[in-house]
């Protein structure tokens, strides 16, 4: 794989598992949020529900978004303990994620 440059997104799908409650998912969002006041490294987070009307959601309710300035960056969040022990918690509470990092391309 080319070694790319630029701002990198780091996209979460969540599937929660059947019966985890809306308060605890809500807890886990802010903790989510949270974390771009622990890791210098996130530059921004959004996310949100699943609003398309096609159905092809396969069960995945929610999506989070965080925003970093390079490669590097994204792989110091990743490993950060904040990170860790965020995530070993998240995924407690999911039935599936699916992780995708890009970085935006320019139309061509």
């Amino acid at each position: 794989m080319e070694q790319v440059k630029g701002v990198v997104k780091h996209i979460v799908l969540a599937k929660f598992k059947e019966g985890v409650a809306e308060e605890e998912i809500e807890k886990h969002i802010k903790e989510y949020a949270n974390l771009c006041n622990l890791i210098e490294h996130m530059k921004s987070f959004e996310w949100g529900t699943d609003v398309s009307i096609e159905n092809l959601h396969q069960g995945f309710t929610h999506i989070f978004e965080t925003t970093f300035l390079t490669l590097e960056d994204r792989s110091a969040y990743v490993a950060h303990p904040a990170h860790v022990k965020f995530a070993t918690a998240f995924l407690h509470i999911a039935e599936k994620i699916v992780v995708i990092d890009y970085v935006p391309r320019p139309e061509q």
